[in-house]
């Protein structure tokens, strides 16, 4: 099933990428296998320095080479909306802009990746809100629970004032913001006790992800809030170390934790969104037309790819229901109610979190 959900994404980014490019290459061989682009990466190497000079392309400037890391395999709807962006950003400055992705953390991982963008050493990464703000504190605006009320209102803030507000933060830490991605809505599952109501949650075991918020969070809703790597968070629902966790549907599904947590409630207490950003260092060696061109193409492939992951999102949640899993509704603004103390926490925040309410 999982391989048939990641066959049905591949399929429909090559679809969007044909009508987008006029029948270019499917999405999924936009850009070589990580060991093929590193070989075509070096032999570019050898023939100039990091960015190739050759003949212009009208006024698009000269052919530049890059590089994105990105955390997720082949097949995950964000993974495919860089493939999808490469591509695009190819078509739109003439050719010019080459943007090679690199998929399952080949380059390196999540926090590696900001480090290096921010010096100048790596050019393009696909980041996550939370992972962003222990470097760029900012952004853990996004991650405050209960902050953005739905999906629409949410692109609304981000592509809108409250979007422009973070990235202009970026520009202090050389680099630049260039779209926000879907990375899903965040709930919570148990292994026994179903969470219908925040008295549920009291004395639990959470696991959380280890992010200040998060914590603050969790302990504001009554539970204990439990930091652990991701990796180890089926052994510990499986062994009851946790009596539950919070993810979106897509990992609910795909990292198995279905199997042994059956109660999956729909609270939507966080919905951090990722982000695409690039070096100051490679902004800075594109001409006008060419960052249009990338913007331009970063714009498509996010609609895209936005989509994209709330359609993963439904078929995962369909797989899940059909293994059994009991998916539970509950009054939201109980919970909302219930962690407004957190939000005193952080008044570092008010600014940008007062520029997404407005938007909803």
């Amino acid at each position: 099933m999982k391989k048939t959900l990641a066959f049905l994404l591949t399929c429909a980014a090559a679809a969007t990428l044909a009508a987008c490019s006029g029948g270019s290459k499917p999405a999924e061989t936009t850009a070589a296998p990580a060991e093929t682009q590193g070989a075509e990466t070096q032999e570019a190497k050898t023939q100039g320095e990091e960015a190739e000079t050759v003949a212009p392309s009208g006024d698009m400037g000269e052919e530049l080479h890059f590089k994105l890391a990105e955390n997720q395999p082949d097949g995950n709807p964000i993974t495919e909306g860089m493939y999808m962006f490469a591509e695009l950003a190819n078509k739109y400055t003439d050719g010019t802009v080459n943007i090679d992705v690199y998929p399952n953390a080949a380059l390196c991982d999540e926090a590696s990746s900001i480090d290096q963008v921010m010096a100048g050493t790596l050019d393009f990464s696909r980041v996550n809100t939370n992972s962003m703000s222990p470097v760029v504190d900012l952004f853990g605006a996004f991650g405050m629970p209960y902050l953005f009320s739905d999906t629409e209102s949410k692109y609304k803030a981000l592509d809108g004032e409250a979007g422009a507000y973070a990235f202009a933060e970026l520009e202090n830490y050389n680099m630049v913001g260039i779209d926000f991605y879907e990375a899903g809505s965040r709930n919570f599952y148990t292994t026994e006790k179903p969470i219908t109501s925040v008295a549920d949650l009291k004395g639990m075991k959470i696991r959380v992800q280890q992010t200040e918020v998060a914590i603050s969070m969790v302990q504001a809703l009554g539970a204990e809030a439990t930091p652990m790597d991701y990796g180890e968070v089926f052994q510990g629902l499986q062994t009851g170390i946790v009596d539950g966790a919070e993810n979106d549907f897509v990992s609910y599904y795909t990292s198995g934790h279905y199997e042994v947590a059956k109660n999956f409630t729909l609270d939507g207490h966080m919905a951090p969104p990722a982000l695409v950003i690039c070096s100051k260092k490679a902004w800075d060696q594109m001409s006008d037309a060419q960052k249009e061109g990338v913007k331009k193409a970063s714009k498509e492939a996010a609609q895209w790819q936005r989509q994209a992951m709330q359609d993963y999102q439904e078929e995962s949640r369909k797989e899940c229901e059909a293994s059994g899993c009991k998916v539970i509704d509950v009054d939201v603004k109980e919970f909302q109610d219930a962690v407004n103390s957190v939000y005193d926490k952080y008044p570092q925040y008010k600014e940008l979190v007062d520029l997404v309410r407005a938007a909803q």
